[in-house]
């Protein structure tokens, strides 16, 4: 999962993509990139690490133009440290052409011997960004018209990658001396959105992950951007858009709402704050039927996406709402090592009990998702530790059971609790005296609730059925493969070990 971010404007871009930056901080943390353009030649920073260790004054300095693109990278495929898989890629020709991408090809391989066998392509990293940036630079160079560049031949290659391309993607790009050019794939998996900001020097124009980037940055937001639609803007500040697929599905990420974005970005047309509330009102009716006779004191939410779910709860079960835990916002990033009693301390040192609200209760947490269920195995032991006297655990998600390829470093198949258990079981192992999972179906429907028009989610992570159709057991067990081999060196930043969403909040304070 990555943060990309472009725009348009009539001024200098240089803070305003730093500042987009860190406002989509928590969609990738290993590394960060900017690119501007200034009469005909880009300039570019990117390194590992934070927006704020990544970029100095004096980089700043060098980052001139009037448009430019930016991007946080949290690696699916790839290393995680090899600093030449920072983006944004740049390939010279045809025009000169930097991508910033968000989502994870399925298909990278057999396109990395295409472009070599028969496109005569390089592909230099393992990043399956540099290879959509080599379709798209080849589709481009047979759509051109000689040396001549128009937005006919932009769409005609974006209509190219969209038939070579498997997975999700959602890109910007920066054709030298033409303008900004922004794509997502024809089933939408990954969300991009598109504002304007009116000036009295003229329009300006901005695509990003999530709508919070543009509320931030002054920027209305207009609309998603359409699966498989393609959004044109010249350096004029001229605007086009047309649709490049043949054929379109919209199934955006379940997991967006769940957890990755921010509670107060628009996303597909859904509100994420208020999909969580919907998800908490339908996750406390499921505990009143499946658990009629539990006498719950308290609710406590697991910090800090969980907290609009949680909320919901306790008013729809008409019971106090408290805060039990204190996330230090300041510990950062830990790492992996061999051993329970390192997750353990890890867990310890980034949350703390309130033994006021625990003492003695008996007391229902909720968490958005479980997924390794170490965390919260060590979570329920410091409920205990603090003095309740009973541990429920509501998750906001259903069981995620199985590996998600579309750009979420989930864990393997054989790391998710919840893949060879049931609940019964899943429960015993965290030592809770009660678990209730979301049901899919409720989940769909609190996301529905908020926009009728979605008719399908990307759930695989849920229920195993991939939405591209071309995922098979062997493409898993690669999958699968590749990650354990990296595993040793792959950082932890949040609870099961996806992104912490607090850091961007931390790093404010």
């Amino acid at each position: 999962m990555c943060g990309i971010l472009g725009v348009v404007a009539t001024s200098p871009v240089n803070q305003l993509l730093y500042d987009g930056l860190q406002v989509l901080q928590h969609r990738g943390q290993d590394a960060a990139g900017i690119a501007t353009s200034e009469e005909g030649r880009f300039h570019m920073h990117k390194g590992p690490g934070l927006v704020r260790d990544v970029f100095r004054t004096r980089n700043m300095r060098n980052l001139t133009g009037n448009w430019g693109i930016g991007h946080v990278r949290y690696p699916t495929a790839g290393s995680a440290y090899n600093p030449a898989e920072a983006q944004p890629f740049y390939v010279n020709s045809p025009f000169g052409l930097l991508l910033a991408h968000n989502g994870n090809l399925t298909n990278s391989e057999e396109l990395k011997r295409e472009m070599f066998l028969a496109d005569l392509r390089h592909i230099n990293t393992n990043s399956d960004s540099e290879v959509l940036l080599n379709v798209l630079a080849h589709e481009l160079q047979h759509a051109a018209n000689g040396l001549k560049l128009d937005e006919e031949a932009v769409f005609r290659a974006v209509a190219g990658v969209h038939r070579r391309c498997r997975g999700a993607y959602a890109a910007v790009v920066m054709i030298a001396g033409y303008g900004l050019l922004a794509f997502r794939d024809p089933y939408g998996i990954r969300p991009l959105v598109v504002g304007r900001n009116d000036t009295a020097e003229g329009t300006e124009w901005m695509v990003a992950s999530e709508s919070v980037a543009l509320d931030v940055l002054g920027y209305k937001l207009l609309r998603d951007v359409a699966p498989g639609e393609a959004i044109l803007v010249d350096t004029a500040g001229n605007f086009k858009s047309r649709q490049c697929a043949e054929r379109t599905v919209e199934a955006p990420c379940m997991f967006e709402f769940v957890y990755l974005a921010r509670p107060d970005s628009i996303i597909d047309g859904v509100s994420v704050y208020e999909s969580r509330v919907k998800m908490g009102e339908f996750l406390a009716d499921k505990l009143k039927r499946t658990l009629p006779h539990v006498n719950i004191d308290v609710v406590i939410p697991i910090p800090d996406s969980s907290r609009p779910a949680a909320m919901e709860m306790a008013h729809r079960l008409n019971l106090p709402y408290r805060e039990g835990f204190v996330k230090n916002r300041y510990i950062g990033r830990t790492f992996i090592m061999p051993g329970q009693a390192t997750r353990k301390k890890s867990v310890r040192q980034k949350l703390n009990t309130i033994p006021q609200e625990f003492r003695g209760k008996s007391v229902l947490l909720v968490d958005d998702s479980i997924v390794r269920g170490t965390t919260s195995k060590e979570i329920v032991s410091m409920a205990r530790e603090a003095g309740a006297a009973k541990v429920y655990l509501a998750s906001a998600a259903p069981p995620v059971r199985y590996a998600n390829v579309y750009g979420i470093d989930m864990p393997t198949r054989t790391e998710l609790i919840a893949s060879d258990r049931d609940e019964a079981q899943i429960c015993a192992e965290i030592g809770a005296d009660g678990l209730i999972y979301q049901d899919l179906s409720d989940l769909k429907a609190a996301v529905r609730a908020v926009n009728p028009g979605i008719s399908f989610f990307e759930t695989s992570c849920f229920d195993g059925c991939y939405v591209t159709g071309d995922i098979t057991a062997e493409y898993l067990d690669g999958v699968e493969n590749l990650r354990a081999e990296s595993k040793p060196a792959r950082p932890e930043d949040g609870e099961d070990g996806q992104l912490d969403l607090n850091l961007v909040a931390a790093n404010d304070q």
